[in-house]
């Protein structure tokens, strides 16, 4: 079994940057496939496919503001049982 790959990245960037790199997931959702790289990190490519589970929060504190966007799915369909639980 394969063990668990990471990509992190972090920077200060403008909103227009932060818009394109918006758009870039975007595009690579509408594609299928998302390439994750940088200078330090190295690459991983994920392939978003069927159902995705969303998560949105923002927040406001003092002077501090934020959004988040959490996206994850299932590479298999997870089995379910045929039958159903015995109820008495």
């Amino acid at each position: 079994m394969k063990s668990k790959t990471e990509f992190k990245h972090e920077s200060l960037l403008t909103a227009d940057d932060v818009r394109a790199l918006l758009e870039a997931l975007s595009n690579g959702l509408t594609k299928g496939k998302l390439e994750f790289s940088d200078e330090h990190e190295g690459s991983l490519q994920i392939e978003p496919e069927g159902l995705l589970h969303v998560k949105i929060e923002a927040s406001e504190e003092e002077q501090k503001q934020q959004f988040e966007i959490k996206v994850r799915w299932e590479r298999q369909a997870k089995a379910l049982p045929h039958k159903g639980p015995k109820i008495s």
